[in-house]
């Protein structure tokens, strides 16, 4: 990037920085399956140094799991996601799980609502 913009270096960091703002925004805007491929493409690429971008990466996963309608797939990739918070201890990872729990409020009372609970309540007791 070579313009008059305040980047900083934030499009150095990663080479993968435009696809997770361009997950990140089809997630937000509801366009929950090409934000779930998306995040496959950018998951895979991510190294295992970077736990908490991948963490967080995760529960946007699956987030926009929850929105495209796939709430197995959310709960399967929310594991993951909050193994890494509990080592992790991030605000950031529970500010995405808070919205991961809101996004799967329809299925709370099914047993991938319970199951999701059950995978989160690590995350729950160590705040």
């Amino acid at each position: 990037m070579d313009d008059d913009l305040p980047w900083g270096n934030a499009c150095r960091r990663t080479p993968n920085y435009l696809e997770v703002q361009r997950a990140t925004c089809y997630g937000r805007l509801g366009l929950g399956r090409e934000a779930v491929a998306l995040w496959r493409q950018v998951l895979d690429e991510v190294p295992a140094t970077a736990r908490l971008d991948r963490g967080v990466h995760l529960a946007r996963q699956a987030t926009a799991a929850a929105a495209a309608q796939d709430p197995d797939q959310a709960v399967e990739v929310a594991r993951e996601a909050a193994r890494i918070a509990v080592d992790m201890r991030s605000v950031r990872m529970r500010r995405e799980l808070d919205t991961l729990q809101r996004a799967m409020r329809p299925w709370q009372d099914a047993p991938t609502g319970q199951d999701l609970a059950e995978a989160l309540a690590p995350v729950d007791e160590r705040g």
